[in-house]
C-alpha cells in the first residue's frame, strides 16, 4: 500500500469516526432509512431533522435538567 494510499485510508477512518462521534451521520442514517422503509416518503430537511432530534433531547428526562 502506498503512502497516499494509506495516509487516505486514515483520513477517512479519523473523518468516519469523528462524524459518528459529533453525531453529523444520524441525518445520513435517517434519509437511508427513510428511504428504503417507503422510497416516497417526504424526507425532513437537515435543519428540521436537527430541530427536531433537539427537541426531543431536552424533553427526554433522562438526558438531566436543563437550564438554559
Amino acid at each position: 500500500m502506498s503512502t497516499t494510499t494509506r495516509a487516505r485510508h486514515v483520513f477517512g477512518r479519523i473523518r468516519w469516526y469523528v462524524r459518528e462521534f459529533t453525531g453529523e451521520s444520524a441525518y445520513d442514517r435517517y434519509v437511508d432509512h427513510t428511504r428504503s422503509c417507503d422510497p416516497d416518503a417526504d424526507v425532513m430537511s437537515r435543519r428540521a431533522f436537527e430541530r427536531s432530534r433537539t427537541d426531543a433531547r431536552e424533553a427526554d428526562p433522562r438526558e438531566g435538567f436543563r437550564c438554559c
